[in-house]
């Protein structure tokens, strides 16, 4: 595999991984833009294996910041439906060509886009007891498993599930950063065998695990300092952007 190269690329990255890092410990919808920065530096596919291993980094500084904030009830209850998402994102990957995947990378981005527009919109409601139906856990975990394979951009579909789930803003995020650390050390062996996961990932990782940390600790700051609402506008315009840029790209 060749690493890409150049000031301009590697600058690219470490804004990718600074976002990863902020994404990680305030919301998880915000890491759409890592996946299209590194989409566009890099080959699609790629790219996928490469945002994976600094994903795990994110995830490892979130577990550790809400280290006691987890809903384990709501994770057990989601696990076991990823890994069909997990096997079928797998054939997935092995089938598709470097330009049809980015272009599904960010078909995936605008349709998540729209879903937690539709939450936004629903917010004024009280929280719906629907996040408690079997379907609902097995529908959200698949959907997972597979956006997160494919586009690594499982993380909209884990804001409308604790969304309905209606849980108060700690738990949301350690909810969120224990259950992404398991599913992203799980799809590991899977990115290993498509020969996307290579040793060149994990060194970047480790060289771009400073921009992770600092941008953990921004995320930290900002999900005690500003409001909920204001965050997530924001997350949702980023949202935007990254899909129309891998769309039209």
């Amino acid at each position: 595999m060749e690493l890409a190269s150049g000031p301009a690329a590697l600058a690219l990255m470490a804004l990718g991984a600074l976002v990863i890092g902020y994404s990680k410990t305030a919301l998880g919808g915000l890491a759409v833009v890592a996946v299209a920065i590194f989409a566009t530096v890099m080959p699609a596919k790629e790219s996928t294996a490469a945002i994976l291993t600094i994903l795990i980094v994110g995830d490892v500084i979130a577990c550790w910041h809400y280290r006691r904030d987890p809903d384990w009830s709501l994770i057990r209850r989601l696990l076991p439906a990823v890994v069909p998402g997990l096997l079928l994102g797998t054939l997935f990957l092995g089938a598709i060509d470097d330009e049809a995947l980015r272009r599904s990378i960010g078909a995936v981005l605008l349709v998540l886009l729209l879903l937690q527009l539709g939450v936004r919109w629903r917010s004024g409601d009280a929280p719906s007891t629907v996040h408690r139906h079997p379907a609902a856990a097995w529908a959200a975990g698949s959907g997972m498993g597979f956006t997160t394979m494919t586009a690594n951009a499982a993380g909209a579909v884990m804001t409308l599930y604790l969304s309905a789930a209606g849980i108060d803003k700690r738990r949301f995020v350690g909810t969120s950063a224990w259950f992404f650390l398991i599913v992203n050390l799980a799809k590991v062996p899977f990115s290993v065998g498509l020969g996307l996961l290579h040793a060149d990932d994990v060194v970047r990782a480790l060289v771009l695990s400073p921009a992770v940390l600092v941008g953990g600790l921004l995320g930290y700051a900002t999900v005690r300092l500003i409001s909920q609402r204001t965050f997530d506008v924001a997350v949702l315009l980023a949202s935007a952007f990254a899909a129309g840029a891998l769309l039209v790209g």
